[in-house]
């Protein structure tokens, strides 16, 4: 448990002032481990802080993803599925 809150800190430190490219490698990782809220706000960051960014793009496509599968989550299932 602490190795995972020390590996958070490190990622979310790292991401504190990092290049439009560090910060979208550490949100696909975020996104990798199903850390939404996290990845949605790195993501967020690079269309801020660097909208002209070869990333920008990416991380508008990425946040939409993300939308989509959380709505996809809390839409009812159908019974026998």
């Amino acid at each position: 448990m602490i190795k995972k809150i020390v590996f958070l800190v490190f990622l979310f430190l790292a991401a504190c002032g990092s290049s439009p490219k560090e910060l979208f490698e550490t949100a696909e990782l975020e996104l990798l481990q199903t850390n939404y809220p996290h990845a949605s706000m790195l993501y967020r960051e690079i269309i801020d802080k660097h909208p002209d960014s070869e990333f920008a793009g990416s991380a508008r496509r990425r946040l939409t993803e993300i939308q989509d599968l959380l709505e996809k989550q809390q839409r009812p299932q159908a019974p026998g599925k």
